[in-house]
């Protein structure tokens, strides 16, 4: 199993996986050109996708869902409640190419088996996946206010995480930011600080080699260097000395991190 974070951020968010059989892509918060360059730049091509994979139906998303999905005709998997929450905003897909994948449910394609979990976010019916080959796995969690014990057990013991580390409290109470919005991220249906996330992490990581990837950074409340030292701080305030078996890693809005096997 292969994967790439292409863009991850408050302005767009894609994640690209693979294995020999099939190759999906989670999200498409990004225009449809914005895209192409993007699976250029890690050389693959989007008409060999076997599925877009939806969390939810933010914009940031599902920008350039519609566009891709019908020049690819690449077949859409969502839940019921984000397919009627997503209709008007992306145009129509054809009925052949609408898929349902249902909340706490898994689809298998060959080897490839795809789990998918709730989150909290204030969204229709949002959710997450975990990706499973053999004992391989690879869990992508971002948009939630909190990361509860029923998540932790679902996304426990991964090999992979691309996990939000959002924002920087101080910087977000801080910032230019209307109290509305400020209170809405820092709610159970908001996202999670670094601070927050890096707590859950110390949660869900065994003793073995583990790879972070921290994702939907935000653009106005949180920097790399800021969001890798808290969670380093955080994570060895929990007993986790990052570098000996968890490895952080940032990822970006405009470039993808290198594909890499899980």
């Amino acid at each position: 199993m292969r994967f790439s974070v292409l863009a991850s951020g408050s302005t767009g968010n894609a994640v690209y996986v693979e294995n020999d059989e099939h190759a999906f892509l989670v999200d498409v918060g990004l225009s449809g050109k914005k895209m192409e360059q993007l699976f250029a730049k890690i050389d693959r091509d989007m008409s060999k996708l076997s599925g877009i994979l939806v969390t939810h139906e933010h914009s940031d998303h599902i920008k350039g869902l519609g566009v891709v999905a019908r020049k690819y005709k690449i077949p859409v998997f969502a839940n019921e409640k984000t397919w009627q929450a997503m209709d008007g905003h992306i145009g129509n897909i054809p009925t052949e190419q609408r898929f349902h994948f249902d909340m706490e449910a898994v689809q298998s394609f060959g080897s490839l088996s795809i789990e998918s979990f709730a989150v909290s976010h204030d969204a229709i019916d949002p959710m997450f996946y975990v990706f499973h080959e053999g004992d391989r796995k690879l869990v992508i969690i971002t948009d939630t206010g909190y990361v509860s014990d029923r998540m932790k057990g679902i996304i426990r013991g991964a090999d992979t995480f691309v996990f939000e580390s959002n924002h920087d409290i101080g910087m977000l109470q801080m910032g230019r930011y209307p109290w509305s919005i400020k209170r809405r991220i820092l709610s159970d249906v908001g996202h999670v600080s670094n601070e927050d996330a890096a707590i859950a992490m110390s949660e869900v990581v065994f003793e073995k080699p583990t790879h972070i990837y921290l994702s939907h950074l935000s653009k106005d409340n949180n920097m790399k260097d800021l969001a890798r030292m808290s969670v380093t701080q955080t994570l060895q305030s929990n007993g986790i000395i990052t570098g000996e078996f968890v490895h952080l890693h940032d990822t970006d809005a405009e470039e993808p991190t290198l594909l890499v096997t899980v």
